[in-house]
């Protein structure tokens, strides 16, 4: 499966997975940045829910890239 940038503007950059059952989020905020991953309760994998702050903007995205990985499924 794929990843699918959904929403960029100066804060929040998104992405949805290619079944549209999980998300990504990358957040600029106050106090740093935001890394976020959502999936669905209807999706076949059940519901599921990380989430974790950073200082550095480039850890934030070495996470993201990571999750995108680990949390991809196989297409049916």
């Amino acid at each position: 499966m794929s990843w699918t940038e959904v929403r960029n503007d100066e804060r929040i950059v998104e992405w949805e997975r290619s079944d549209g059952h999980a998300t990504l989020r990358l957040r600029r905020g106050p106090n740093g940045w935001h890394v976020r991953y959502d999936r669905l309760h209807q999706s076949p994998e059940g519901r599921g829910y990380e989430s974790r702050r950073f200082d550095d903007e480039d850890a934030a995205r070495a996470t993201l890239d990571e999750w995108k990985d680990e949390y991809d499924v196989d297409e049916p």
